[in-house]
Formats: C-alpha cells, structure tokens, sequence
C-alpha cells in the first residue's frame, strides 16, 4: 500500500512538473506568480497601443481606443530606453528636431 502512495505521488508530481513545463499560462493565477518562470513561458508582457487623439497628440495605452485606428506595439521589458520627440515647433535646428512618425492608419 505505501509503495502504491509513493508511486501515485510521484506520478503526481511528474505530471505537475510537465504542467508547469509545457503549460505555464493556464496555470492558476497564485501560482503562476508563486512559480518559477517556465523555459517555455511566452513573454507575459502586455500590448500597447499606440494612437493620436483629435488634438494629434501620440497616446499609448493598455486598451485599444474604440473610436479611431491604432497601432499595436509588443515591447522588449528589459528595455529602459524610449525615444525622445521634440515638438515640431521647438526652436532649434531642424535637423535636431525629430518628429513622432505619422499613425499608421492600420486598425485592429
């Protein structure tokens, strides 16, 4: 009887183990957090997305907007580095003055 417990934990635990290995996304939310990070874990970063509003201003945003094309954007999280944009009306010369490209028009 203890030799069948033990075989039946083990089996457990192997079953567990490839859950976590080849599964790590449907793991409940507790543990998936508790967990260490699977080898096979796909990125848990967020898309974005990247849209101008009625005044033209770039906006980034955890949720598409509904009411006009966006871009979605997949990020690198172990980047610290954000291009920077003057506006196109700052002084200085315009070869030091770059400028946000155009929305791409593309929804979806």
């Amino acid at each position: 009887m203890a030799r069948l417990l033990g075989w039946t934990l083990a089996l457990l635990a192997l079953a567990a183990a490839a859950w976590w290995y080849y599964a790590p996304q449907s793991l409940p939310t507790p543990l998936r957090h508790a967990a260490p990070v699977s080898p096979n874990a796909r990125s848990t970063t967020p898309t974005l997305y990247k849209w101008r509003d009625a005044q033209g201003r770039l906006n980034v945003t955890d949720a598409p907007p509904k009411d006009r094309p966006y871009e979605a954007v997949q990020y690198n999280p172990d980047t610290n580095v954000v291009p920077g944009y003057r506006r196109p009306d700052a002084p200085g010369p315009a070869e030091q003055r770059p400028t946000p490209p155009p929305p791409s028009g593309k929804s979806r």
